[in-house]
């Protein structure tokens, strides 16, 4: 049975997309197959993958709305053990069309759960609010992970964040706990960052990984090219920085390190 992850955090630019890529595929490359579900109307996820989503027959839009199996709409993209359940502009519209549907919070959770013993981990990319979209990424998943920017604004908007986490595991998801704290945007030279980085820790004990993500140029490019960073670029300190968190979040599952790199 595959563990459901949620990258989450309501404040956009924190670097959710990139970690989910990223993440992805490095998990991808020690051997472990992966889903990636693209629950952002933006569909960056999508595209970052090198998956066009304006060409695509159905998307995460048709699972959520339509109920089309996710079998259906699953790709298989051209990066070791990655799939991807792509998004497309329909799932801006979503969270209108969901509100007055039956259980319209678990309809995420319902289309995954017969795709689960297929793949060792699901990642969810999420939007960047606290909506119903993000609200049925919290009902699927068993964990989820917060990307924090080391940044003045960083921990705003957190204590929001974790009222909506309280609330979905009193209603909705009892089991739903916090898989880890990702530090992005790093750079030890500013006092600032360390100043963000022992707040962060205050707020999250023991769950802030030790791994940091700098603030990296070939990152920014990747993307562009519909690339993982380390398909795009081996030597760079980003495919460094996601490899080395791939590792410590397999350890933390009980997993050991199988790639390359």
């Amino acid at each position: 049975m595959g563990k459901t992850i949620a990258v989450v955090n309501q404040k956009g630019g924190v670097g959710k997309t990139t970690t989910t890529v990223n993440l992805a595929a490095a998990i991808g490359g020690a051997g472990c197959r992966v889903l990636m579900v693209d629950a952002d109307p933006q569909g960056n996820a999508t595209s970052g993958m090198g998956v066009n989503k304006r060409q695509l027959d159905k998307s995460v839009y048709d699972c959520i709305v339509s109920g089309v199996p996710a079998s259906e709409c699953i790709l298989k993209t051209q990066y070791e053990n990655v799939y991807i359940l792509p998004s497309s502009m329909n799932l801006a519209g979503a969270e209108l069309e969901l509100v007055d549907m039956d259980k319209r919070e678990s309809r995420l959770k319902t289309i995954l759960a017969p795709s689960k013993d297929r793949f060792d981990f699901i990642f969810m990319d999420c939007p960047p609010s606290l909506g119903l979209i993000t609200l049925n990424a919290l009902c699927a998943a068993d964990t989820f992970l917060v990307p924090i920017q080391c940044e003045y604004y960083a921990l705003e908007g957190l204590s929001q964040l974790m009222s909506t986490v309280r609330q979905v595991k009193r209603l909705y998801n009892p089991m739903l706990d916090l898989e880890g704290v990702l530090l992005t945007m790093y750079d030890g030279r500013l006092n600032l960052t360390l100043q963000v980085v022992n707040e962060v820790k205050r707020f999250f004990p023991k769950k802030v990984y030790s791994t940091t993500i700098p603030r990296n140029v070939r990152l920014s490019e990747a993307p562009s090219f519909g690339q993982p960073v380390m398909y795009y670029d081996r030597a760079s300190r980003g495919t460094a920085s996601y490899t080395e968190l791939a590792k410590e979040f397999l350890a933390e599952n009980g997993i050991s390190w199988r790639g390359e790199v």
